[in-house]
């Protein structure tokens, strides 16, 4: 069965670019880079990936893009951009020429206005990614999601993305609030889902693949099998069990699917939502 990652990232650790990853991810406090990641995708069994932007720069664009164009496995490229300029739109048609550049992300969930999606520049700057045929992943937690619904319900034409469920609280079991907004965002049919970061929302050495059954089974039932895709998170996954556990946690979940609903987890709905 193909299988497509759809959620990775890259860098060359720098402890001043990078600070968010602390020193209880130490682990992960070096270099990833594709030659990192081709032996872990073939160990797998997984033919591709999308590199999404772990920086905010257009220089973080560049950096991906020439790993890209080097490393066939690598499919696509989210990048970033700054919404709010006044010159968007001729970055977005710069990157337009860019056939590995499939979208866009900004890392919401560190803005200190959680209402920042909803900035009018910010909006506008979102509104133009159709018109060049680019993707948007919603990078955010549950305190944004009630945004996210508004922002979702203004964008009726803009594929959408929300990474890593959102990030539930997994690892003190609560669902609640989380669990009924992500339903009210999963009611707009331009808003897909990331089965990603898991991981790092649970318990990080003592989970085990029943901790997410509750969200899996909101997810799945929310989006339905047509708007949930794979992605590993790798490496920021190496702090709670690594590819292999994130592998562990979702197989045995999806195995209970049918073929066909399997494929589109596994592959297809990423394939389709980036244009892989």
């Amino acid at each position: 069965m193909l299988k497509i990652d759809t959620h990775q990232h890259f860098w060359k650790y720098h402890p001043v670019k990078d600070a968010w990853i602390t020193d209880d991810m130490k682990v992960i406090q070096r270099d990833f880079l594709p030659e990192h990641l081709a032996p872990v995708l073939a160990a797998n069994d997984i033919t591709g990936c999308v590199a999404v932007q772990a920086n905010q720069s257009e220089t973080e664009n560049e950096f991906l893009l020439g790993l890209a164009q080097g490393h066939s496995f690598i499919k696509g490229v989210v990048g970033w951009v700054d919404f709010k300029a006044g010159d968007i739109e001729e970055r977005l048609q710069h990157y337009s020429n860019e056939k590995l550049m499939k979208g866009f992300r900004h890392v919401l969930q560190g803005e200190p206005d959680e209402q920042y999606m909803l900035n009018k520049k910010f909006m506008h700057g979102i509104s133009l990614l159709d018109k060049y045929n680019f993707s948007y992943d919603i990078l955010i937690k549950p305190n944004h999601l009630p945004y996210a619904k508004t922002f979702a319900a203004a964008l009726p034409n803009q594929r959408l993305v929300v990474d890593h469920l959102a990030k539930p609280y997994i690892k003190d079991k609560i669902t609640d609030g989380w669990k009924q907004d992500i339903q009210a965002l999963a009611a707009y049919p331009n808003v897909s889902c990331k089965v990603s970061g898991m991981l790092t929302e649970a318990d990080w050495l003592n989970w085990q693949p029943e901790d997410f059954v509750p969200y899996l089974d909101t997810v799945f039932n929310a989006f339905g099998a047509n708007r949930v895709m794979y992605g590993s998170d790798w490496p920021v996954c190496n702090v709670a069990g690594g590819y292999k556990g994130v592998l562990a946690a979702l197989e045995a979940y999806v195995s209970r699917l049918s073929q066909n609903e399997q494929e589109l987890f596994w592959a297809k709905n990423g394939v389709g939502f980036y244009g892989l």
